[in-house]
């Protein structure tokens, strides 16, 4: 059983590094990866410290703020009743996490799966937060948060960490699992 774990897992991290070939286009991967991880974790320092960006000093979370429930509290549309059991420290900490976790995985290279998995959650829930259909975005169906999505799940799926990050050092640590 163990062999055929073994064949199913390299035959797979084999099928995966055929997906991009050209040198430059893993590079261009990789400049994809480290920059939707900035993002997160840009988001994750500026909710942190109030560094007014998005937040302002007074709200930062090492302020006493509380970066998920002031946004959790103005939603409107028709899952604002779902959203407010997260309008709660935990809810507050699990965001923040998340966004650290996301963050430094995309940067790093190491733990894309994950990654791309509870960031397009968190993509996913903040989409239906603000539901463009229900606020009038700019496009009535698909926004910023689609393209964040799509950025971690590209990630992911070509092992764009292994250029320029961790990602075949973890691999080596965590074989081809879902850990990858």
């Amino acid at each position: 059983m163990a062999t055929t774990e073994s064949v199913r897992s390299t035959s797979t991290t084999v099928y995966q590094e055929q997906i991009v070939t050209s040198g430059a286009a893993r590079k261009a991967l990789a400049v994809s990866r480290i920059i939707i991880g900035w993002v997160f974790f840009w988001a994750f320092i500026d909710k942190l410290f109030g560094l007014g960006f998005m937040t302002p000093t007074e709200r930062a979370w090492i302020n006493g703020g509380t970066p998920a429930q002031g946004f959790i509290k103005g939603i409107e549309g028709p899952f604002a009743g779902f959203f407010q059991m997260f309008a709660n420290p935990f809810g507050d900490v699990l965001f923040m996490a998340g966004l650290l976790g996301i963050g430094v995985a995309m940067i790093t290279g190491a733990g894309l799966k994950i990654a791309a998995v509870t960031g397009t959650l968190l993509m996913l829930f903040m989409y239906l937060a603000e539901l463009p259909l229900a606020n009038g975005g700019t496009n009535p169906i698909t926004d910023s948060h689609w393209v964040e999505a799509i950025l971690l799940i590209i990630a992911a799926a070509t092992l764009s960490g292994d250029t320029w990050g961790l990602g075949k050092w973890w691999a080596g640590k965590v074989g081809n699992s879902w850990l990858r």
